[in-house]
Order: structure tokens, then sequence, then C-alpha cells
């Protein structure tokens, strides 16, 4: 006897001793009240697809009346099993068991599978099989509907095979992937934390970089400015516009006439937070003598003007990546004198916290968003040290950073194969690639008591 059995592609081999099935003979989908009706009156609790998470969390803080809950909502209790069947929310993983309800019913959002286990298997397998990602990957392969409505229908997920193992080794799988998964994510949760103190290394570093200058022994200066009251002896303020000149962009939607030629344009999408994201780059037709006033130069700072309030002002050195690129009106594009202002410290004070509160401190708010404009973009105070301590300090960043940046590489390198262990983990669990004995859920609770990671190799992993 080989031991296993063959079967779908992406299910594998089954093992012998495990029987197969279908949803459908193991579970109710879109299941009907268990006992008596709810009154209007009645406290029940809703979940709309946002209070569903990707690792299987599920937010059941929001309560109110039957009476004034939308009609047509799928219903589920305290043990089903809810999977989301449209895209994108399916492929990233959206679904729980339901472990604790603080009402009798829920009701969920109509983008909801719910699944109520029957007696025949324990419902945190029953999550794990429908969460295990290459289902998920087989599932949206067979999704239906127009391109962005896509959705698993019922009939797909009533279909569904399974490999079902006897109910005490599916209370053993369930039980060993809770307590793994759960590890797996604490250790990422870790490696978060790590990446998040680098964030803070990084920008402390350019901080006392730029405002200070990388002398071990620095004299400080007087300069009755109220941005920056103290600078390094030898330094000067000055404003922007003194030392650069401030380019607006295009302003999109006017309609040209005459003979006009194609570039491309950088939206404020384009400059992101220390980098530029150049992957989706728009085009537009325009007369010649106005692409002209508005093309970037290598050299040039980018600044964006709106968005985010965090976002005001972030700038990124252009260094011609595309030939005959323009900027939008939301992109100011700051030119250096250059016997004065390098561009790359510039920019390296805009990224600064001092940079960053300047433009957070004087940019226009409103409710969701924030802006500055080229104004406020001259007035900006440059701690401006000589050129040749500017490029000092340019390398000593360009090196400083480069460190930060390799274990930060390091670090989310580590995070994708946690990641991707978790993944096979739970494939190779409810398939019976892996088989778990008493033995392995012990031992799996010593190690986690121990607080050490169940990814062996990864158990000291560090920055």
């Amino acid at each position: 006897m080989s031991g296993v059995v063959e079967n779908d592609v992406w299910l594998g081999k089954m093992p012998c001793d495990w029987k197969r099935s279908r949803i459908r003979n193991v579970a109710t989908l879109s299941p009907n009240y268990s006992a008596t009706y709810p009154l209007s009156d009645e406290l029940c609790t809703v979940v709309p697809m946002e209070s569903l998470s990707v690792d299987g969390v599920v937010d059941v803080t929001n309560q109110q009346m039957v009476g004034e809950t939308s009609t047509g909502l799928p219903n589920f209790e305290k043990g089903d099993v809810l999977f989301a069947k449209i895209t994108p929310c399916m492929e990233n993983g959206k679904g729980a068991l339901v472990w604790e309800l603080p009402t009798r019913y829920a009701f969920g959002s109509t983008e909801f599978h719910v699944l109520r286990p029957s007696k025949k298997i324990d419902g945190t397998f029953l999550y794990y099989a429908t969460f295990n990602p290459i289902y998920r990957a087989y599932a949206a392969e067979n999704m239906v509907g127009a391109a962005g409505q896509k959705r698993v229908s019922s009939r797909f997920v009533k279909d569904t095979r399974l490999f079902l193992p006897p109910l005490p080794e599916q209370h053993r799988i369930a039980t060993y992937l809770d307590a793994s998964c759960a590890a797996i994510d604490g250790a990422i949760e870790a490696k978060q934390r790590q990446l998040e103190t680098l964030e803070s290394l990084r920008k402390s570093i350019i901080q006392q970089a730029v405002t200070r200058g990388i002398s071990k022994r620095v004299s400080l200066e007087s300069t009755g400015n109220t941005w920056m009251e103290q600078i390094p002896g030898g330094w000067k303020l000055v404003c922007l516009k003194r030392i650069a000149e401030i380019q607006g962009g295009l302003t999109l939607g006017k309609q040209y006439e005459g003979k006009l030629i194609e570039r491309p344009y950088l939206r404020v999408g384009n400059v992101q937070d220390g980098h530029l994201d150049l992957t989706d780059v728009s085009v537009i037709e325009l007369p010649a003598e106005v692409a002209a006033g508005v093309e970037l130069l290598p050299g040039d700072v980018l600044m964006t003007e709106g968005g985010d309030l965090d976002k005001l002002g972030r700038g990124h050195l252009w260094n011609g990546e595309i030939p005959g690129c323009l900027h939008q009106n939301h992109i100011f594009a700051v030119r250096c004198l250059l016997h004065k202002l390098k561009p790359m410290f510039l920019a390296y004070v805009t990224a600064a916290k001092y940079g960053r509160d300047y433009f957070e401190a004087t940019g226009k708010k409103t409710t969701n968003l924030a802006c500055t404009n080229a104004t406020k973009v001259g007035e900006f105070p440059i701690p401006l040290p000589p050129l040749v301590e500017q490029d000092a300090i340019c390398a000593y960043l360009d090196e400083k950073l480069d460190e930060v940046k390799r274990m930060v590489a390091s670090i989310e390198s580590q995070i994708a194969t946690l990641t991707a262990y978790r993944k096979s983990l739970i494939h190779e669990c409810v398939t019976g690639q892996r088989r778990i004995s008493e033995a392995d859920v012990q031992q799996l609770k010593i190690t986690v008591d121990k607080g050490e990671s169940p990814v062996g190799k990864y158990r000291h992993v560090s920055t």
C-alpha cells in the first residue's frame, strides 16, 4: 500500500486513511436561523467586509437592532465560517471562524459565503481548509462575473473537494495550526516592529546630519528664527527661494490647438516617501512650447504640493530617469543654484523631521487632505553648510542609509519567508501532506511556551 491516493491537482495526494468529501457533505451553505427568528427590537451583530481580516479575525463590536439592519444580508452565528467571495478580498484571504458573538445572531456583507459546519467536521479545520492559499488560488481561477466584480459562486464552494481525516486528527490539526500560525504571526509582528525602529533610526540619522552636521564636536550659533533657533558655526539659515528656483507644473484638462507632441508626466503618486514609483507614468499631448516650461531636468528636487498631511513637501531627487518627462502642477520642481545648494542635500533636508515639521505646520488643512504652495516652499528655511560640507554630509548619509536599507531588505526577506512558510504549512496540514500527531502538538506547545519560534531555522534571526 502506497499510503496515498491520487486526487485533484491542487489537493495533491490523499492519505489512504482519510476520506474524500465535498463541502456540501460536511457543512451548510447560507444556513437559516438555528433557533427562533429574531424580533425587530433584538440586538444583532453587524459585520461589514472591512470588519473581516485577512488573518482570521472578525470584529464583532458593532451591534444594532434587527429592525434597523438592511434586508437581504446573510445571517450567521457562533461557530460558523465566513468566506469572502468577491475579488480581491477572496484572493487576499479574508475569512474567519466566528469564535464568539455578543448576540444570538449576526449579519454580514452580501459578499460573504457563510458555512455552518456539521458534526462531521471541526469548524477550525474547515476554516483553514477554505483559507488555504492554494485553494484560494484555485478558486480565483474559477471565479465568475465581470472584471473587478468577480465572485466565487455558491455552487463552486459547495462542490469544493476536501480530504477529511478522522475527527480526532482534525482537532489535532486545528490545534497545531492555531498555535503555529499565532507563533508565526507573532514573529512577523516582531519583525514589523524592527522595521519601525529602523525607520525611526533612518529619520534620526538624517535629522542629525542636516541640522547639526557630522562632526563630533559642534559649536552652535543662534539664528533668531523660530523654525531653527540654532545652527552649527559657519552655516547659514537661508530661505529656499534665495538659493533655488521653484518651477510649477502642468495644469491638466486644458484643450490645446495646433501641432501637439506626446510627453510623459509625473503625478503625485509617482513621488513616494524616499523613492520614485515609475511603474505607471501617464502621458499627455500638448504644444512643444508648453512642454518646455514644465520639463524636468536632472538634478531637480521633486516636492509634492498636496495629499495627506505627512506627505506635504516630501522631496526626491530627479536624475533624468525618463527623458523629456514633465510634471503635474501638484509637484514642484526645485532647481538648486549649484554654487550655493547641492540638490541631494536639499532632498535630505526635506526628508528630515525638520522638513516634515515645517510643511505639516504651514500646510493648509482640510478634513482629509492638506496642501502647500509655492510661497510656503520658497520660504522654507534651509540650514546651509558650505558646499564642501554639504558633499561630506550627503556622502555620510548615503553610506549610513545604505546600511539601514540592507537591514530593512534582510528583515523584509525574513517576513516574506515566514509568510510563505505559514501558507505552505496550512496547505500541507489540511491536505495530509504533513501528518500531525499528538506528540507534534505537545512539542509545539513546549516550543511556544519557551518563547521560541516553531519555525526552527528562523529562531535566532535578528537585525
